[in-house]
């Protein structure tokens, strides 16, 4: 796409169309109110659910603040065991030192894991247009995958699609007999991918916490796909963003179960693995050769901004897309970029350049809910105005800061406000009409859709004498 205005068409074009499908927005609703349901009993469990949040966002902040340091210990104790650790400043040399492992290990076909960085950098097109055979194991994943889409959601990429849905697709692409049972087609993809693992050679996993103070990699899932993906090729692969660092490994008593809860309403994740190095002297499984990928494809850039810095806390749990009013109307797919809902408003504008993503935090009614939600406390609803004050402030639209210029100078003079607002109610009442939702209104975007709220006969000032003029007679007549 080109231009900072395609993006925004393009969200504009799609979101009008998928919020008009009622049977999406439903689907939606319901898989999202089960969340709620089961969010809020494990969110009950915990002894204090706000002072874990606090915990959790500190800890977080201890991380990002020292990153520095972090990074370089969790680094060099993963070498110490044998790890080839890689840097990678953007999407593009990470998909080459992808390319140039795969390469030298003589590599055709690849098992990877859930891996929402993966995503980001477009990993899967790349080593596809290098010829290399890449299969999803996690069954949403996997799903998305046969039907060549981006994943709708961090943590369901899935959610969208109905059981028949996915039984229609597996019958066209695997052969499989029709059925609307989910266990029977967890079995259906089961098959297929058992005998991926086993004749894969390389798996690449994505991570969901890095562990400084031992050097260890944390991956959460629900399957045991991503442990396959990990014990059974030769060679291991993770890739993972620089912000995913935590300084301890009792941090992780604090956070597995908050992402469980905030992630997917869980107690605790079914499967929770923890990733040293290859396999040592002794040990019966593993892969002969570990590689871990660090990628910074702009964290740095938000790292540097101490405003909106505590956007790298972000734990990847979901909640705040679970519970974003927009999100739940205009779908995942609609923002046209790897992190969707509140957290890809904000993030991805500083990942991907904020004039040709500002549109996303736009797309906000600013109710708060993903920052009461978020488990880590990151100020979401108050970061997307500020997008918006940058990218006004760096590309000002000449006409609106003409309209705030006139708007700030009949607001700061009262007088001539009062005088001009009986000819503001004539025009609306006689003239607006005329205009209404068309180019010429100034407030197409809101009569497009609705009508606009009828002037009022009187003013608030003038409500408030009439009705201390009321108070004094009365207080004159009880005399």
């Amino acid at each position: 796409m080109e231009g900072s205005t395609t993006f925004a068409q393009e969200f504009k074009a799609q979101a009008k169309r998928v919020a008009a499908d009622l049977r999406h927005r439903g689907l939606i609703r319901t898989a999202l109110t089960k969340y709620e349901t089961a969010r809020d009993l494990q969110k009950s469990a915990f002894q204090d659910w706000q002072g874990a949040r606090q915990a959790a966002a500190e800890r977080k902040w201890e991380a990002i603040n020292h990153l520095d340091e972090h990074l370089e210990a969790f680094a060099s104790r993963l070498e110490e065991r044998g790890t080839k650790v890689h840097w990678a400043s953007t999407a593009a040399q990470a998909r080459e030192i992808f390319l140039e492992i795969l390469k030298e290990k003589g590599a055709r076909s690849i098992i990877k894991s859930k891996a929402m960085t993966a995503e980001e950098i477009h990993l899967n097109e790349a080593l596809e247009k290098a010829g290399y055979s890449v299969v999803e194991s996690d069954l949403g994943e996997y799903i998305v995958q046969l039907r060549q889409e981006a994943p709708y959601h961090i943590v369901f990429p899935a959610m969208h699609l109905t059981r028949g849905e996915i039984s229609a697709l597996f019958t066209e692409k695997l052969g499989s007999k029709p059925t609307d049972n989910p266990e029977e087609l967890t079995m259906i993809a089961r098959e297929v991918l058992r005998d991926k693992y086993i004749t894969a050679d390389v798996g690449i996993t994505g991570a969901n916490f890095a562990v400084a103070e031992t050097g260890m990699i944390s991956i959460t899932e629900n399957e045991g796909n991503a442990r396959l993906t990990g014990a059974l090729p030769r060679t291991m692969i993770t890739l993972l963003g620089i912000e995913k660092i935590i300084p301890r490994l009792s941090d992780l008593a604090l956070f597995l179960p908050m992402l469980a809860t905030a992630g997917a309403g869980q107690a605790l994740t079914g499967y929770n693995s923890m990733y040293a190095g290859p396999r040592q002297p002794g040990e019966s499984d593993g892969p002969e050769e570990y590689h871990v990928v660090l990628i910074d494809n702009g964290r740095t850039h938000l790292l540097a901004d101490a405003e909106q810095r505590d956007a790298l806390h972000c734990i990847r749990c979901g909640a705040c897309l679970n519970v974003c009013p927009i999100y739940r109307n205009v779908g995942g797919h609609t923002y046209g970029t790897t992190y969707s809902g509140p957290i890809g408003s904000v993030i991805t504008p500083h990942l991907r350049g904020l004039q040709e993503w500002k549109h996303l935090s736009q797309a906000s009614s600013l109710c708060g809910a993903c920052t009461e939600t978020c488990p880590v406390k990151i100020d979401l609803h108050h970061h997307l105005l500020q997008n918006r004050r940058n990218a006004v402030a760096k590309k000002p639209v000449w006409w609106e800061k003409q309209a705030f210029r006139l708007f700030g100078y009949l607001a700061t003079r009262p007088g001539l406000m009062k005088r001009l607002l009986p000819f503001a109610g004539f025009a609306q009442y006689w003239f607006h009409g005329l205009v209404k939702g068309g180019p010429l209104d100034p407030a197409r975007a809101w009569t497009q859709t609705r009508d606009l709220p009828a002037m009022p006969p009187l003013s608030f000032t003038d409500l408030w004498q009439a009705k201390k003029r009321e108070a004094r007679r009365a207080a004159e007549a009880a005399k």
